[in-house]
């Protein structure tokens, strides 16, 4: 069963979805300042989100909605592909060297 997660009707959906990509980094976590609450006056009403600025990052930073800018297709199709192409390099280093190691057992 996939986890859910209900919002108030009265709050708004957010605009970004968590471990969106976006041009500030990747959605960790949201939550919601209710307008008309001390939070609110001090952060700004609406959703608040938490973003990691790239994947190997130790910063966390928060943004309101209306800071945080959606990548273009382009972008995101640019971030993914590198990702994709950085992940099948290690897999091939790593398969050289159980490569590596069948050879040298079955010699020793």
């Amino acid at each position: 069963m996939q986890p859910t997660i209900s919002i108030p009707k009265h709050w708004g959906y957010p605009r970004f979805a968590l471990d969106q990509r976006t041009q500030q980094g990747i959605i960790l976590g949201l939550q919601y300042y209710p307008n008309g609450t001390e939070l609110a006056e001090q952060f700004g009403g609406g959703w608040c989100y938490a973003l990691m600025p790239h994947k190997n990052s130790d910063e966390l930073f928060h943004f309101q909605e209306s800071q945080i800018q959606p990548l273009s297709p382009q972008e995101l199709f640019t971030q993914i592909t590198a990702e994709i192409e950085f992940y099948q390099r290690q897999t091939s280093i790593l398969q050289q060297q159980l490569a590596a190691m069948d050879g040298g057992s079955t010699n020793g």
